[in-house]
This record gives C-alpha cells, sequence and structure tokens, in this order.
C-alpha cells in the first residue's frame, strides 16, 4: 500500500556530509517502490531524482559559502524563528535544528491530511515533538549521536577559549538527546551506531532498527588506468573527527621515498588547520583538493586512485567507504566506530588500522602500494561486498517496513 512521506532534513548538501547523500536516494527508492515522497529540507538544498518533490524551507543560512557567520540585512528577517536563530548564532551556538524544526512543524500542522508519516533525518529538534501531537507518527534517522564529534572536537582543542567556544556550539546536543528519547523509532546504519546512541543518548534499543546505507548503482570500477601513486581520501579536511591530519602526517613520510600524489575530495577552511599542516609539512606541491564536482566526475576521481584512505576517528557508517569500495578501489581504512562493519574485519576488502596511529597507517599504505596483486583483489572483495550488502533499494524497503510499524502503532494509540 504506497504510504505518503514527508521526509525532513534541516541541511542537505548534495554531494557530502551524507545527509543530502541519504536524502536524496532513500527518496528515489522510496518513489520507486510506489510511495509517495516530499522533502522538507533548510539550505543547503539537496539534489533529488525525478517523481520526489522539494519544499523548500528557508532559513538565514548563516553559515553559507563564502560568508559564514554572516550578519543577515534587517528585511531578512521574517519572525521571531528568525531572531532566535540569528541570536543563538551570536552567542556561539548552533541553531539549525531547533530553528528549522519549529518553522518545519509550522508548515506540517496545515498539511497533515497530505501525509501518513513524517520522517526525521537527524533533525532532532524540540519542534519534531509538536509534530505528533499536531496528528501525524514520526519516525527518525539518527546516523550517528554528535557527541563523538564533541568529545573529539575538544580534545583537540589547544585552550580553554576554544574549549568553551566548542561546547556553547554544541549545546544542542542536549536537546537532540531529549528529542532521540521520545521518538517512537530510530533508524540507524550501523550495530556500533546504535550502541553509542544507548548508551550516550539514553534511547531504549528496544526503539532502535538498525538498516544499513546504500552506494549508488552510479558507483563502478574505473575503465581507465587508475594513476600510479596517487592516493584519495574524502573528508571533511578541517573536522578532527575525519583524522585528516594523522593522514597528511603519514602522506608527509611516504613522500620522502616515493612519488606520490594525496587527493582530497573536499573544501577546506581557508586558513584553516589542515592548509596549515600541509604548509608545515611541506607537501603543498603534492596535496591536491578536488570540490564541486558533478556525480560523474567524482566517480572517475574515486576510480583513479590507487589507493583509498579513510583515516577517521569515528563514523556512524561512512558512505564514501562504502562508495570507494564499489568504485574496486582497495582501502586503508581506521579501526573506528562502523568502518569495521562496511568493510569486514577480515581484511579481504581492506587493511585496518588504529585511529590516529601515523606510524601504522604510514606502513600500511606502503605495504599496499607495494603489492598490486593484492590492491587488484582487495578491490574485487570490496566491489562485490557492496553488491552484495549495500543497495538503496533495500534500505528503502527496510525503512517503508519501518513506517509501516509506525503508522500502525500510531493508529492504534488513537483509536
Amino acid at each position: 500500500m504506497p504510504v505518503r512521506i514527508a521526509l525532513l532534513s534541516y541541511r542537505s548538501k548534495p554531494h557530502c556530509g551524507g545527509q543530502g547523500i541519504y536524502v536524496r536516494h532513500l527518496s528515489r527508492e522510496l518513489v520507486a517502490l510506489g510511495h509517495e515522497v516530499e522533502v522538507f529540507s533548510g539550505q543547503p538544498y539537496p539534489e533529488l531524482d525525478e517523481g520526489v518533490k522539494l519544499t523548500k524551507v528557508p532559513s538565514l543560512d548563516l553559515y553559507r559559502e563564502p560568508d559564514p557567520f554572516r550578519v543577515p540585512k534587517l528585511r531578512e528577517f521574517r519572525d521571531l524563528t528568525d531572531v532566535r536563530e540569528f541570536l543563538t548564532m551570536c552567542v556561539g551556538a548552533f541553531p539549525e535544528p531547533r530553528t528549522f524544526s519549529t518553522r518545519v512543524a509550522k508548515l506540517l500542522k496545515d498539511r497533515r491530511d497530505d501525509f501518513d508519516v513524517v520522517h526525521d533525518n537527524q533533525v532532532l529538534g524540540y519542534g519534531m515533538l509538536d509534530i505528533e501531537k499536531n496528528g501525524l507518527p514520526l519516525l527518525t534517522t539518527l546516523h550517528h549521536p554528535i557527541t563523538f564529534d564533541r568529545r573529539i572536537d575538544l580534545a583537540a582543542a589547544p585552550n580553554w577559549r576554544k574549549r568553551l567556544s566548542l561546547r556553547r556550539w554544541y549545546s544542542f546536543l542536549h536537546m537532540q538527546g531529549k528529542v532521540a528519547r521520545a521518538a517512537r523509532k530510530v533508524i540507524t546504519p550501523s550495530e556500533s551506531s546504535k550502541r553509542d546512541i544507548v548508551t550516550d543518548f539514553g534511547v531504549d534499543a528496544s526503539r532502535i532498527e538498525v538498516v544499513l546505507l546504500g552506494a549508488d548503482e552510479a558507483f563502478v570500477p574505473p575503465t581507465e588506468p587508475r594513476v600510479p601513486g596517487r592516493l584519495l581520501a574524502m573528508a571533511s579536511a578541517d573536522a578532527p573527527l575525519k583524522g585528516i591530519n594523522t593522514l597528511l602526517a603519514a602522506f608527509a613520510k611516504l613522500r620522502t621515498e616515493r612519488d606520490l600524489e594525496l587527493v582530497l575530495v573536499t573544501k577546506p577552511k581557508e586558513g584553516g588547520v589542515t592548509e596549515q599542516l600541509i604548509d608545515e609539512l611541506g607537501i603543498g606541491d603534492h596535496v591536491r583538493f578536488v570540490h564541486g564536482v558533478s556525480d560523474a566526475e567524482l566517480v572517475k576521481i574515486m576510480g583513479s586512485a590507487e589507493l583509498g584512505v579513510v583515516p577517521s576517528l569515528y563514523e556512524g557508517f561512512s558512505l564514501p567507504t562504502a562508495e570507494l569500495m564499489a568504485c574496486a578501489t582497495p582501502l586503508v581504512v581506521s579501526r573506528a566506530g562502523a568502518i569495521p562493519e562496511v568493510v569486514g574485519t577480515d581484511g579481504s576488502c581492506a587493511t585496518l588500522v588504529t585511529p590516529g596511529d601515523v606510524e601504522e597507517l604510514t606502513a600500511a599504505i606502503a605495504e599496499l602500494l607495494d603489492d598490486p596483486d593484492r590492491r587488484a583483489a582487495m578491490g574485487a572483495a570490496g566491489r562485490q561486498r557492496v553488491i552484495d550488502k549495500f543497495s538503496w533499494r533495500a534500505v528503502a524497503e527496510a525503512t517503508a517496513a519501518a513506517y509501516a510499524e509506525v503508522i500502525d502503532q500510531y493508529r492504534a494509540e488513537k483509536a
């Protein structure tokens, strides 16, 4: 039976960050199964496929490029929610989950007859609690608790001022934990994330369902030879959680005796810690940043590398890992969070290393670069694992089954 779905995402960047990718592929496959999907998103808006409707939920877009933390003009303020958003930013906190949830809850109150279920893509703002009160059952996807991001950022902070600033920024986590504990059902992409949601947010494990993510069929092995000596990583360059500093240190060591190039699929902050570290290590001529490319160009870049590296200190799933595997790119990855669940633990699809260990990462990369037969076998095994386990159609089918369960439970309570 077709289900009418409102899919909510407070920001949906199309090619990185995970949330926009999740929204696009899940919505497409739900429509292919015969369901109706309308995405409600704040800026940046997602790229969506034919048959999926987009309702834009404008914010002040205070963190947009190239002017993040901007001061809006007076005429841009439309209501008290906009005022709250700006003032919250001014005191150093992150307002978007809360203000988006307020805006979208008001929209859905006037449209409750248009939908059968609402799916919250890790907004976890207080407005989510109003949606069920106003007559629509709610299901939540929680990719991983951002408590891990906070811990790692605080550990990397150079002084007490930076730590104080980070505590203000992450103040939204108290709200997210409260909303998560009240959620009727939580979907998460890995057993690792499930354990962490129970531990850090106190959510009842019986209300959490693991639904693996998928790799889009566009990610395929290359038809052209891989570029000798090219390493590739897909990660937010200036986020300590992603471990790029560890990779850069390892790359600098390898560069002393090998002709190598490092491609980082990300946009670094101008003058940020990543650019500073590249300068300090003297590897600026051998590190290249790639961003803003099309899907086809991204697949080509991912398939051009002799080796992919995922040095993260934590991941709730790691879509880039699955996508690199789909491109048959051999991998060195951190034994962190859900990454071992994605690649397997037998070493056939990737070499696993200790997160943050420069020497171990250096040795693992060197060993694989010296073993072309193992790289070829690893790439083929990774490609097969994706085919066997990571399908967006399977994600949509499992999610649709969760919708049906939530709808039936909600209606039984209201009967």
